[in-house]
């Protein structure tokens, strides 16, 4: 499989971040409200909120994604991350979380937390890959489905000094 491209997000690619991500979200019967907020208005809900989304190109084709949204001043989300079903299976779910952690810590992001379910396996295995850990969840959480909380504190070396 060719190497996937992950580009900031661009307007054009607003069909596919909705068509993909509703995609995991109705699979693993997910979809709430909230999700459709973001799904439907991506730039008005995350990039016009100071967040961030990327898409993984294959040929001019979205095959992924993944947002950060700012939380809190030094703490951010990870969300809407998923990789088409062709394009599984190549590492690029763990390409797009670097990618998000890199660019959060060049942004000054301290945390990373992300809220998922225990419905998404293979998702729960990657994100504990890649050093998030299990946590409390803050009441209430912001989607009811939701019932897995992980934190990764980001290390020093990813922030650019002031």
């Amino acid at each position: 499989m060719p190497v996937a491209q992950i580009v900031p997000f661009e307007d054009a690619h607003a069909t596919a971040f909705y068509a993909l991500n509703r995609a995991w979200l109705d699979e693993h019967a997910l979809y709430e409200p909230a999700d459709e907020k973001q799904l439907a208005d991506p730039r008005g809900q995350i990039l016009d909120r100071g967040g961030d989304i990327f898409v993984a190109l294959l040929e001019e084709e979205v095959v992924g994604t993944a947002a950060l949204i700012p939380s809190a001043p030094g703490v951010v989300e990870i969300a809407k991350v998923t990789v088409a079903e062709a394009a599984r299976g190549h590492g690029l779910g763990r390409r797009l979380v670097e990618h998000c952690i890199a660019h959060a810590g060049r942004r000054g992001a301290r945390r990373m937390f992300l809220v998922s379910s225990t419905r998404l396996g293979a998702a729960l295995r990657l994100y504990e890959s890649m050093g998030f850990l299990h946590r409390a969840p803050p009441a209430p959480m912001a989607y009811e489905t939701a019932d897995v909380y992980m934190e990764l504190e980001l290390p020093d070396g990813t922030r650019d000094s002031p």
